[in-house]
């Protein structure tokens, strides 16, 4: 069925008249950071910087409000950054500290191993790889700054997972698929937990070529001053250099390098606390 000149016309005006969700979210963050670089952040005040409606305004104020970026004094008026937004800045400093003061061990264990170095943190129940010290030889691992991967399938993840209880690490597998990438691969949550107990006895963990064939990763955590993960570094390396024969040597080098940054950052592991 065809519209109408009146229905198009109709249409096209409530499209206008109804702001997109990009145009929303765009309010909303400029909004945001008109509110962080002032300390009298009014209703009125923010009205006028930003040339909005008081009503519309308010209503961003609220909607940003209710996810915890912003909170406001109720006697003042003042509108303030919230916890959740400083929460958000603080992941950003610690993380960058963390690919600054790692470039240093991230180079030594390169050195020492012969293998690509890597370091990556859990977030949303995979890996991202925030920093790497590629190694010298010409076959070799590379993962891009910001990669994402399985964290069921990787060294730096299963090294996360180690310092989980088991109740954690099955509310963070509840409702998805352990894909199987190859014939090694842990698929399953009984496998998986196997798994992780080896590696919390051992101290470090291995990628036995669990995600791709022929590529091996060791990996450890590193934790804060709390005594929580917040991620892990690893050495990765085709297998026919990362061999069975290598594999406890390159654990406890690994594993030594992960503490030596943790101190390094002021962390320390939850046996120290």
């Amino acid at each position: 069925m065809e519209l109408t000149g009146k229905g198009k016309r109709g249409r096209k005006a409530a499209e206008n008249a109804a702001p997109s969700s990009v145009q929303v979210l765009d309010r909303s963050l400029a909004l945001l950071a008109i509110v962080a670089e002032n300390d009298d952040s009014t209703l009125t005040s923010l009205s006028e910087r930003t040339g909005m409606a008081p009503s519309t305004v308010h209503r961003l104020l609220t909607s940003l409000a209710s996810h915890g970026m912003v909170m406001s004094d109720s006697d003042t008026g003042v509108w303030t950054v919230g916890l959740k937004a400083f929460e958000i800045g603080n992941a950003f400093l610690r993380f960058r500290k963390l690919g600054t003061i790692s470039r240093p061990f991230l180079k030594q264990l390169m050195e020492e191993s012969g293998e690509t170095a890597n370091i990556g943190i859990e977030e949303g129940g995979d890996v991202v790889f925030i920093s790497q010290v590629e190694s010298h030889a010409p076959m070799r691992a590379f993962f891009r700054p910001g990669r994402r991967g399985p964290v069921h399938a990787s060294g730096i993840g299963k090294a996360i997972l180690s310092t989980w209880s088991d109740k954690e690490i099955g509310q963070l597998m509840s409702g998805r698929t352990l894909t199987r990438f190859t014939e090694k691969t842990r698929d399953t949550l009984p496998g998986l937990l196997r798994d992780i107990q080896e590696i919390r006895l051992r101290g470090w963990s291995i990628d036995d070529e669990e995600h791709t064939l022929g590529m091996r990763c060791v990996a450890a955590p590193i934790f804060n001053e709390h005594g929580e993960t917040i991620a892990g570094i690893s050495i990765s390396g085709p297998s026919v250099r990362v061999t069975d024969e290598k594999l406890s040597t390159l654990g406890s080098m690994v594993r030594e390098t992960a503490d030596a940054l943790t101190r390094a950052m002021g962390g320390r592991r939850p046996e120290e606390l």
